[in-house]
C-alpha cells in the first residue's frame, strides 16, 4: 500500500438497489454496515469522503409517471427514498464512530442539515463524512447527476460508481457472457458508446470539470480502499 493515496477527496456514489443485498426491498442492514466499513478504512486513510446515495431499493419516480402519474411528484417521492437510505448509511457509519452528516437537497431541519457548498467544505475540513441526500432538489435529475454535481461543488478529484460489477462492459455481463470489459475510457467514449454506466447529464458534467469516474463493484468487501491504494479492479474514465 503507498503512503498516499491516490486521491485526497472523492465522492461515492452507491446505488439504492445496493443496500437491499439479497431482499426485494428495503435496507439490509448488513450491507450498509459493510459499505460503511469501507467508508471508514478509506477515512482512515486520510481521504475525505462525500457520499450521494440512490433510493431505488425504495422508490422510483419514474414508476409512478409510467404508470400516468405526476413525474415531479413522483421525483420528491424518490427523492425522500434517498434522505431514508442516508439516514441509514449514517447511522452504520456513526456505530464505527465516524463523525458523519447528512445534508439534504430539501430542507427538513428536524431529520438533518440543509445542503449547501459552504456547510460542504467546512463539515469536510472537520474530517467528517458527508452524505448528500434529497438528489439534486430538482426533478427530472437522476442521483449520478446529483453524484457529478455534488463532486464539481466539493472539489472531488474522483467520483467512485460503485455498481453490481467490477467496471464497464459493452453489455451487461450478467446477459452476456461475451460482453468486453474495459480498464480505460473517457468520458466522451462513454458518451459516444452509449455505455449505461451513469445518464449523460452526469457523464458530461464529469467531463467539464475534468473529473475522473471510478467504476468498481460496490459488494467487493475492501474493493473502495484497494482502488484508492492503485490497487483493484475497476474501470477508469478521464480525459486523458
Amino acid at each position: 500500500m503507498p503512503a498516499q493515496p491516490l486521491y485526497k477527496r472523492v465522492l461515492l456514489k452507491a446505488s439504492g438497489e445496493a443496500l437491499m443485498g439479497n431482499q426485494g426491498f428495503g435496507i439490509d442492514v448488513a450491507v450498509a454496515d459493510r459499505i460503511a466499513s469501507d467508508i471508514a478504512a478509506a477515512r482512515a486513510m486520510g481521504v475525505e469522503v462525500g457520499v450521494v446515495v440512490g433510493g431505488g431499493n425504495i422508490f422510483r419516480g419514474v414508476a409512478v409517471a409510467s404508470k400516468g402519474g405526476d413525474r415531479v411528484t413522483g421525483d420528491h417521492m424518490g427523492m425522500l427514498a434517498t434522505v431514508i437510505n442516508a439516514l441509514a448509511l449514517a447511522t452504520s457509519l456513526r456505530k464505527l464512530d465516524v463523525d458523519t452528516v447528512v445534508l439534504s437537497a430539501i430542507a427538513m431541519p428536524e431529520i438533518c442539515e440543509s445542503f449547501s457548498q459552504r456547510a460542504t467544505l467546512h463539515h469536510l475540513s472537520l474530517g467528517r463524512v458527508v452524505i448528500f441526500a434529497g438528489g439534486t432538489g430538482n426533478p427530472f435529475f437522476t442521483t449520478d447527476s446529483a453524484a457529478a454535481l455534488r463532486a464539481a461543488e466539493m472539489g472531488a478529484e474522483a467520483i467512485f460508481k460503485g455498481t453490481q460489477v467490477d467496471g464497464i462492459y459493452s453489455a451487461d455481463p450478467k446477459k452476456d457472457p461475451t460482453a468486453t470489459r474495459f480498464d480505460k475510457l473517457t468520458h466522451s467514449d462513454v458518451l459516444a458508446k452509449g455505455l449505461a454506466v451513469m445518464d449523460v447529464a452526469a457523464v458530461a458534467l464529469a467531463r467539464e470539470n475534468h473529473i475522473p469516474i471510478i467504476v468498481f463493484s460496490i459488494h467487493e468487501k475492501g474493493g473502495f480502499t484497494d482502488i484508492l491504494s492503485g490497487g483493484g479492479l475497476c474501470t477508469i474514465v478521464s480525459d486523458n
